[in-house]
């Protein structure tokens, strides 16, 4: 190799540009839940999740300014308001009222069951055709959450518990959806056409839940409701869509299987949870009946 060529070869080849990318996305996406609850602490859970989808909707909306991606066509425009329904209103109001009673690292390990949730709804609308031991591995992922979730609520299912079950079915839906939309436009046009499209409900959700002395919120609810706006419903991603097209999805979407963690170490170190050895052996659980279903999806 000449010198011209070795001063011109890139620090770092497209595959590992994507799991650099995907690495951030998943670092955003894992302070999600932490986030919320630090919001929800104060303020209403209805108005945090309005006001994140609002405030995510006007970058989608100067994202797709700037890009000018084609328009959609109606029959997509009916499935860009399914993806929006799901993950920009759906996961946000379920999260968002389950982080008011639990602690984040609680909703955490369900956090970790997303990616065998979407498998599943892709099985359902044919995008994938999973073999028959990806079945057995997502039974032994449920069934790892439901012990911990039943072993720590003294035999029983809460509230807060049914809330994260609702949202990690809304979101495999919308991620399932969302990926075949991303076969036929680009992944960044998906969640900003999402955002805008439900605008109409999530504007008016906003207006009227506003905190009635917004002045006595304290700066960490504020920060928090910042957090989930900009990054886990926007910039977060752009970095994982990117990391996904670089790297491969099969590659990079490995990466995921650190979220349950990178949760947990942020829920302990920014809001002082404690995060005993029965959540952490549940999540380890969760990531190997995860790791191992990918294997067969």
């Amino acid at each position: 190799m000449t010198d011209a060529a070795v001063a011109t070869t890139p620090l770092l080849t497209p595959a590992l540009r994507g799991l650099l990318y995907g690495f951030i996305g998943v670092a955003i996406f894992g302070g999600s839940l932490p986030a919320t609850r630090a919001a929800v602490l104060v303020l209403d859970p209805w108005f945090v999740s309005a006001a994140r989808a609002v405030g995510a909707a006007v970058l989608g909306g100067l994202w797709l300014m700037a890009a000018r991606p084609a328009l959609p066509s109606g029959r997509d425009l009916l499935r860009l308001g399914l993806v929006g329904l799901c993950v920009v209103i759906g996961f946000p109001v379920l999260t968002g009222l389950a982080m008011h009673f639990v602690p984040a690292s609680h909703g955490i390990l369900f956090v970790g069951l997303m990616p065998l949730a979407t498998c599943l709804v892709g099985a359902m609308i044919g995008t994938v055709r999973p073999q028959r031991p990806f079945w057995f591995w997502a039974a032994f992922g449920a069934a790892s959450v439901t012990g911990y979730v039943v072993y720590e609520g003294g035999g029983h299912f809460g509230p807060a518990d049914l809330l994260m079950v609702g949202a990690v079915i809304v979101t495999g839906i919308g991620y399932a959806v969302g990926a075949r939309l991303s076969q036929k436009m680009p992944p960044a046009a998906v969640i900003s056409w999402a955002l805008v499209v439900c605008l109409p409900l999530s504007l008016p959700a906003m207006i009227l839940t506003w905190p009635a002395a917004p002045e006595i919120v304290p700066v960490s609810a504020w920060i928090g409701l910042g957090y989930v706006t900009l990054f886990s419903m926007f910039i977060g991603f752009l970095f994982w869509y990117r990391g996904l097209v670089l790297g491969g999805t099969a590659r990079v979407s490995q990466i995921q299987l650190f979220q349950p963690f990178i949760g947990l170490g942020l829920a302990a170190v920014f809001l002082g949870e404690e995060v005993g050895w029965g959540l952490l052996l549940g999540s380890v659980m969760v990531t190997i009946a995860v790791a191992k279903a990918r294997r067969y999806a």
